[in-house]
């Protein structure tokens, strides 16, 4: 069973001509755009022309893009095998944004890849390394529209702009969730020219979220995959339609894409989700919608001001010294003031409550 690695080792050979582009080759660029472009790739208020992944490859400094991400050699390899391959070598790649504001708790990056056939893919990265990124993905609880999310409606709408032709759109992780609220919150006209929307493994939205945006409009173009074990894509997933994809993985690391499985140029599928899981899901998104703003607030507050204790200024660093990490974060715990702890505790407390009522109800028995 090959993983997106050994696809384009196999596929790579076959210019978008001769085998279309399909939703492999859409998780793997979701995947690219994790990487650090900001040596080599224009931004959007450069007005240069598109770079290739081959000239990308053949510059001596090279693996700087591999900086401040997970998965190194991973990138390294996937980003050499698209290099060497028919299909993706001469893919080109143009205004590139990175955005991280940790005074407004924003981390956004995009970029728009020029395909062979003609086709116009613009990426959205999901979380990154740093803290400010990860507490960004808790925010999508909030039922306001976070600045991450504005600015990937304003990227769609410049990109459209600047760029002729239909569009994809796409991400993973939080990426994910910003191409569907991008392509929602677009200007019609805009949206009429997305051709296909991949959300892989990305958060939903509150239900208020949804009914302001135009999902309606662009629901039979959104295609969402989960895996087996989803923890980040079923937080506030409460639209049903997605598909339940196969991975190596083991429990939450199979939100890695690496570890997803792929035959014969498709993304493979899973039979479906234990019961257990989907109640424990289901119990999880009733417990965020039934938070008032406020305790939302508290709750992912307390949880980043803990976190931040461990003095890590990115994931890398947190876990270089757990042992250290960990120590630093159980002192900073006992330092929450007795409110907050009751309110915490509270509001923990009614989330194991609605696990244990769901699975004496026998909600979503399968």
């Amino acid at each position: 069973m090959e993983n997106i690695i050994s696809y384009i080792k196999d596929w790579g050979r076959y210019p978008l001509s001769e085998r279309p582009f399909n939703e492999v080759d859409s998780l793997i660029l979701c995947q690219l755009v994790y990487l650090n472009y900001e040596k080599f790739v224009p931004g959007r208020e450069e007005k240069k022309e598109p770079v290739s992944i081959q000239s990308i490859y053949s510059h001596p400094e090279r693996d700087v893009i591999l900086d401040d991400y997970w998965y190194r050699q991973n990138n390294k390899e996937l980003f050499a095998a698209l290099a060497e391959s028919v299909r993706f070598g001469r893919l080109k790649m143009n205004a590139y944004v990175n955005v991280i504001n940790e005074e407004e708790e924003t981390q956004f990056s995009a970029m728009t890849y020029f395909l062979e056939d003609g086709g116009i893919y613009v990426a959205y990265r999901g979380t990154d390394a740093t803290l400010v990124g990860w507490k960004e993905d808790l925010n999508l609880a909030f039922s306001k529209p976070l600045p991450s999310q504005y600015l990937a409606v304003e990227y769609l709408e410049k990109a459209a702009e600047a760029f002729e032709g239909d569009f994809y759109v796409g991400g993973h992780s939080k990426g994910g969730n910003l191409a569907v609220y991008a392509a929602m919150n677009c200007r019609e006209e805009t949206r009429k020219r997305l051709i296909k929307v991949f959300n892989n493994d990305g958060p939903g939205f509150r239900p208020e979220i949804r009914e302001q945006g135009n999902y309606s409009a662009i629901e039979d173009r959104v295609i969402k995959f989960i895996p087996r074990s989803s923890l980040v894509g079923m937080i506030l997933e409460n639209h049903g339609k997605y598909e339940i994809v196969e991975s190596r993985g083991i429990g939450t690391f199979q939100h890695n894409t690496y570890t997803w499985k792929i035959k014969d140029g498709t993304i493979v599928r899973a039979k479906n989700m234990t019961s257990a899981k989907i109640k424990r899901d289901a119990a999880l998104n009733e417990w965020i919608l039934s938070l008032s703003e406020e305790e939302i607030h508290l709750f992912i507050d307390t949880l980043y001001d803990v976190i931040s204790a461990s003095k890590a200024s990115d994931v890398f660093e947190f876990g270089a010294d757990l042992k250290k990490s960990l120590q630093n974060v159980a002192t900073a715990a006992r330092e929450v003031d007795d409110s907050t702890r009751k309110t915490l505790q509270k509001m923990i407390r009614s989330l194991f409550e609605m696990m244990l009522e769901n699975m004496k109800s026998g909600l979503f028995q399968s």
